[in-house]
């Protein structure tokens, strides 16, 4: 699967000002400096996705509001624990058991704080379209997790977590329909007012029309003629090379050497002249 360029460059700054957001984010709810950068944004398959994280991570299902599909936030276990410690005012260390399932006041307090993440993620997406996420589980094994069809296509964002003297990685899955629908709707869509689109049509106008006064040199070309190096190096005056061009046949119209019509050869007045027989695209 690939990601079209331009549709590529928008979602990585959509995503490079939700890495921003976030991480003033951790940072206030921390009370230690939090840095996010956006690493890749790439476009797979689900299933492509589930089978490249660990066997036991946080996937955070979050619900689309638009279209009622399922987003996932895939969090480390060790950094959701360490999160979690410092929202409870702790120095951020994580639990020996990275086995062990969240209680219900921890996953309370962790979808709390994703929750406001998401809503930095609609900030960033306001641009693009309205997107609304609601955090509403966690599952721990992402073999288990059926967010979306195995071929279903989806958009992974990347993004590299420096919290403290702590460094981990995050991924962002959101299915690919959501996101490139409405690009591939702006791109059909003319956002231009009746004003501009009259100043459009007439540079269009004033271009053609200076096109066509580009002065172009215009020649008429016998059928090329092939023979050695040593026959042209013993030319004289005075000799005759036979071209081989049939009498009967037309000659070619060029500009700048590219063929454009067929032409016969005739007069006109004590002029020499031609006149085309067959334009280049009617003669193919």
């Amino acid at each position: 699967m690939t990601l079209a360029r331009e549709h590529g460059r928008v979602l990585e700054m959509a995503f490079e000002t939700f890495a921003r957001q976030w991480g003033t984010l951790l940072t206030s709810r921390s009370r230690v400096v939090a840095q996010i950068t956006l690493e890749t944004v790439e476009l797979r398959s689900y299933d492509e996705f589930v089978r490249a994280l660990p066997s036991t991570t946080l996937m955070i299902l979050c619900q689309v509001e638009q279209n009622r599909s399922t987003a996932v936030l895939q969090v480390p276990v060790e950094t959701g624990m360490v999160w979690i410690d410092y929202l409870l005012g702790g120095p951020g260390q994580p639990l020996d058991d990275d086995e062990r399932e969240l209680t219900d006041i921890e996953w309370t307090l962790l979808s709390g704080l994703v929750q406001q993440a998401l809503h930095d993620l609609a900030y960033a997406f306001s641009a693009v379209t309205p997107l609304d996420l609601r955090a509403k589980s966690v599952q721990y094994n992402p073999q288990f997790v059926q967010a979306a069809a195995a071929s279903e296509p989806v958009l992974v964002a990347t993004f590299e977590m420096v919290l403290g003297e702590r460094t981990s990685r995050t991924n962002l899955m959101i299915p690919a329909e959501v996101l490139l629908a409405p690009l591939r709707a702006g791109e059909a869509a003319d956002a231009r007012s009746a004003d501009e689109l009259r100043a459009h049509r007439a540079a269009l106008a004033a271009l053609s029309d200076q096109v066509r006064e580009v002065p172009v040199s215009v020649g008429v070309r016998f059928a090329p003629l092939t023979i050695t190096s040593g026959r042209v190096e013993a030319l004289c005056v005075g000799d005759i090379v036979p071209l081989g061009h049939r009498a009967d046949h037309p000659l070619d119209v060029v500009v700048d050497d590219v063929p454009l019509a067929r032409a016969a050869l005739g007069s006109n007045g004590s002029r020499l002249a031609c006149m085309v027989v067959a334009s280049e695209e009617s003669h193919a």
